[in-house]
């Protein structure tokens, strides 16, 4: 083949791998911001609290390990902004409405903590630590650990007196153990991925 020939196919076969990776990370992106919506959706609400349980932080948490800190926060950004053009992307609630005022509501510090939350556990994915298992839990905590503090600073707002101790009641100690339990569940994913992909 003609050398300039040859240099034209290897710039423009280049130009396509660069463009199918683009779409490969869009459409990576959009998924973990589906699952994030379709989690909101399997929800129950409590008798004491303004906030539901969802599946939503282990979602948040995988998809960050999964897709890396800059993508992973981009999925709950697109997530958020989504809700705030008034999807029904934000857990149902007879009390809470959905759009913008969502975000003002008690469980908004949950929700604007969420890309934060991926943004950490994908940078820590990205240093390795998603490869063992106990690794995988310290960079998914650490995500948790973000969300839970977004969501109860935020939430004294909303309790009574405004204190630190009724926002934990409300908004921390009803869901760390389930949430814990979750997370030693999703703990396994990054490492079995890991495993899977270097089988021969």
């Amino acid at each position: 083949m003609h050398p300039t020939l040859l240099a034209a196919v290897t710039r423009v076969s280049a130009t396509d791998s660069r463009a199918l990776r683009a779409a490969e990370r869009t459409a990576a992106v959009a998924f973990v911001t589906t699952l994030t919506a379709v989690a909101a959706q399997i929800s129950m609400p409590l008798p004491f609290t303004p906030v539901p349980l969802t599946f939503q932080p282990m979602v948040v948490l995988v998809g960050g390990a999964v897709l890396g800190a800059r993508l992973g926060m981009a999925s709950q950004f697109l997530y958020l902004a989504l809700g705030l053009a008034g999807l029904p992307v934000f857990a149902a609630s007879p009390a809470l409405p959905q759009g913008a005022a969502r975000l003002l509501g008690p469980t908004g510090g949950y929700l604007m903590a969420y890309p934060i939350a991926a943004f950490i556990t994908g940078y820590l994915a990205e240093r390795g630590l998603d490869r063992r298992y106990w690794t995988a839990m310290i960079a998914m905590t650490c995500g948790l650990a973000v969300v839970f503090t977004g969501g109860v600073l935020w939430l004294t707002r909303f309790v009574p007196g405004g204190s630190i101790g009724a926002a934990l009641a409300a908004g921390f100690y009803p869901f760390v153990i389930e949430d814990f339990v979750k997370l030693l569940l999703a703990g396994g994913v990054m490492p079995s991925l890991w495993w899977l992909t270097r089988r021969p």
